[in-house]
């Protein structure tokens, strides 16, 4: 719906061609703003973090070098054969 009731001609579509190129070109250029921003929080964030509990990692090393874990730990890996399985359970 046209305000004029008239088609855009030539100069009307390149000064809306152009319009819309740079709100393109400016709506992409706040994404990235945003974007950096963004990385940039989260990275104070994690740093933040990381520096506030250095000590309690320390500790928690310092311990567990004091104090071997209690009771008996075992590691290990356990194949099962699904074939020999059933032909024990016959």
């Amino acid at each position: 719906m046209r305000l004029g009731g008239q088609e855009p001609g030539l100069l009307g579509k390149v000064l809306g061609f152009a319009a819309g190129a740079v709100l393109l070109v400016l709506v992409f250029t706040l994404s990235l703003l945003l974007f950096a921003v963004l990385v940039a929080g989260g990275l104070l964030a994690w740093g933040y973090l990381w520096w506030k509990t250095r000590h309690l990692r320390q500790e928690l090393k310092q311990q567990m070098r004091e104090r071997p874990p209690e009771g008996r730990v075992i590691e290990g890996e356990v194949i099962r054969d699904s074939e020999s399985d059933e032909s024990s359970q016959r």
